[in-house]
């Protein structure tokens, strides 16, 4: 529904230039000409430019069909369902509305000037045009100058995929360090279980130690996994918001070897999923020697932790696990009849298990598992003392045909290219943007440390989706730009009309800028999604306008063709201060669908919110442009214009 909410004000915007396009001209014919010639001439006249500014805005999506991996498949439903509600809304624009407006649009039509609103308007917009045009150039140049001003709050945003997300629960993830034995792990695991339930807010927190019985979650016991299920916000205490919970969690638990993380559990889900980093930001060491790898992940850890804005940060311990080893020594186990395979054989069952058979309840079956005791297996003495049965029927201890010692080894090998890789999880502050805080990390990293020939390090988690997102909006927006650019030169046949209209874009732009920063909003690719939508909405305005204009300028020159300085000045009046009506109604519809999104705090409405917000702020500022700034420009070509052809004129008399 989010995305008819986006949408629906731009719906109805040709539908409302139609009705009262039909309305102004049943007022002015006064019964003269039979009732459907006039809604037909009334189609005629706005029809056209209607339906290519709302294919504009169809086209204007573009850009987010080209979105990939996460931000396309966030994405890839809202830009459908508004480009085909537009697609919709352009047809029915100038097919079902016409006739619609002519079996329903009868009886007495009240002039336009009995209406308070409509009065109001045009007495507050004519003096402020009156005297726009009078110091055009002076408007201008502070137009030009807002516009330059803008890249003060332009420079001051931040940076993010998207905005945190509230689930309504949270996903704690603690990384220990490898080597940490089972018994270990559970230990911490309840111990930080019953710190959690100490939060008022908490009513359940489930802790998972280690991968589940599937392929597809290769975490290990150094990895746990604690759901917290919150209560409903009404239970909780006054002023208390998610991130202030999360920091109070974050410092309650405290833990020699253990490095907290905190996230949103669907979110952790999908970026584990995209890029196996379950923390905001990532840090990926690529390199032939996982010996190195490690040592330069711990010279990476503190680099990092001395950044402000740092929550925690772990570098993975990739060579950092404990291992039992068992060398068979092949002349002692001849000695008494044995083969390797025999020894590997008790190895292998006594001590790591041996599924004997399976027990079928119901529609259940458990293997049933057979190995040696805890006790008899847990220490290398206890391991030296397992006995093997030799041919002859005597026991032979372990120890006694086999070298058992510990040794270090990787607990896990990450690849990526074939190349293996070490990982650093970065876990930031709420407040901290991810794109500002990498670029402060790099700056940080790369003058402290020296990379091996042969080894590489990349900046992922969300950061990595931010960098995709942009570098396809890069190349598509400027495509979409000349899509644009083309459907305006087929409505109007005229490069100067359709560059006056493509101003609206960059002062668009503008009121975009300034609300999201007063909103302490960041640059994500919701917001970009945003000013896609922008776009195409701020063009529409500006066709409307250059619809009136152009309407009233040829009224003009059919009654006076030599036109005068005073007949141009007349011509804008008319087209811009007599037709404020259907403009403002447009801009008021556009708004007016969006708001409600803006007052909404359901899940997901934050990312929408940022949808929204840059919409509201830049149709604020092309009203702006499109009341004042196109009626100057257009007076400013249509005089250069009224020169040449007086020029012209005035050549062969001369001659």
């Amino acid at each position: 529904m989010a995305p008819i909410a986006i949408a629906i004000g731009a719906m109805v915007d040709g539908a409302i230039v139609m009705i009262e396009n039909a309305h102004k001209h049943l007022e002015r014919d006064r019964g003269k000409k039979p009732h459907w010639d006039i809604i037909v001439d009334s189609t005629k006249e706005v029809g056209p430019a209607l339906f290519y500014s709302l294919a504009i805005i169809a086209v204007s999506f573009l850009p987010v069909f080209a979105l990939t991996g996460q931000s396309g498949r966030m994405f890839a439903p809202l830009a459908f369902t508004k480009t085909y509600s537009m697609a919709a809304a352009a047809v029915l624009s100038i097919t079902v509305v016409p006739v619609l407006m002519g079996y329903l649009i009868r009886g007495r039509i009240l002039p336009e000037k009995r209406n308070p609103i409509n009065r109001f308007l045009i007495w507050a917009y004519r003096p402020v045009l009156r005297q726009a045009l009078r110091f055009r150039w002076i408007v201008l140049a502070a137009a030009v100058a807002i516009l330059a001003v803008t890249v003060v709050p332009y420079t001051r945003l931040g940076s993010e995929f998207i905005p945190p997300l509230n689930e309504g629960d949270l996903l704690y993830m603690p990384s220990l360090l490898p080597g940490v034995s089972i018994t270990e792990a559970q230990a911490v695991a309840q111990q930080t279980n019953q710190l959690i339930m100490t939060v008022p807010e908490v009513k359940h927190a489930l802790a998972k130690v280690g991968r589940a019985r599937t392929p597809l979650d290769p975490a290990p016991l150094s990895m746990l996994e604690t759901t917290v299920v919150l209560k409903p916000e009404e239970e909780w205490r006054p002023g208390m918001t998610i991130e202030k919970l999360t920091d109070e969690l974050n410092d309650l638990i405290h833990f020699p070897g253990v490095t907290n993380a905190w996230t949103m559990p669907i979110k952790t889900r999908i970026d584990m999923l995209s890029t196996g980093i379950k923390t905001p930001v990532g840090i990926k060491l690529t390199g032939p020697d996982l010996a190195v790898l490690e040592e330069l992940g711990k010279q990476v850890e503190p680099l990092v932790r001395g950044l402000s804005g740092t929550r925690s940060v772990y570098a993975e311990r990739v060579a950092g696990g404990y291992y039992m080893s068992f060398v068979v020594n092949r002349m002692e186990a001849a000695r008494y009849g044995l083969t390797v395979q025999d020894v590997l054989d008790v190895i292998q069952s006594a001590i790591g298990g041996m599924n004997v058979t399976t027990t079928i309840e119901g529609l259940e079956r458990y293997p049933l598992n057979v190995r040696y005791a805890r006790e008899l297996r847990q220490t290398p003495e206890a391991l030296r003392r397992v006995l093997l049965a030799t041919p002859t029927g005597a026991q032979v201890p372990l120890g006694q045909v086999a070298e058992i010692f510990p040794r270090m080894g990787p607990p896990s090998i990450k690849t990526e290219g074939a190349q293996p890789q070490a990982w650093i999880y970065v876990d930031i502050d709420p407040d901290q943007d991810v794109g500002s805080y990498v670029e402060r990390a790099k700056l940080a990293v790369s003058a402290n440390l020296k990379l091996p020939v042969g080894y590489t390090l990349q900046w992922s988690g969300q950061y990595q989706y931010i960098q995709e997102a942009r570098e396809k909006l890069q190349v598509v927006v400027p495509i979409t730009l000349l899509i644009i650019f083309l459907l305006l030169y087929l409505n109007f046949r005229n490069v100067a009309e359709v560059l006056i209209v493509m101003l609206a874009l960059p002062f668009a732009v503008i009121g975009g800028l300034w609300f999201i920063w007063l909103l302490g909003y960041n640059m994500s690719v919701a917001v970009m999604v945003g000013f896609i939508a922008l776009a195409g909405v701020a063009a529409e305005t500006g066709v409307v306008m250059i619809i009136y204009l152009d309407h009233a300028f040829e009224a003009k020159r059919r009654a006076n063709p030599r036109l005068t300085s005073s007949d141009l000045y007349g011509a804008i009046m008319e087209g811009a201060v007599e037709r404020v009506r259907p403009k403002m109604m447009t801009v008021c519809a556009i708004i007016a669908g969006l708001l409600p999104i803006m007052w909404s705090y359901e899940t997901g409405a934050r990312v929408m919110k940022r949808i929204a917000a840059p919409m509201i702020g830049g149709m604020v500022s092309s009203t702006v442009l499109t009341l004042i700034i196109i009626p100057i420009v257009y007076e400013i070509w249509r005089a250069w214009q009224l020169r040449r052809e007086e020029a012209t004129r005035d050549a062969p008399s001369a001659s």
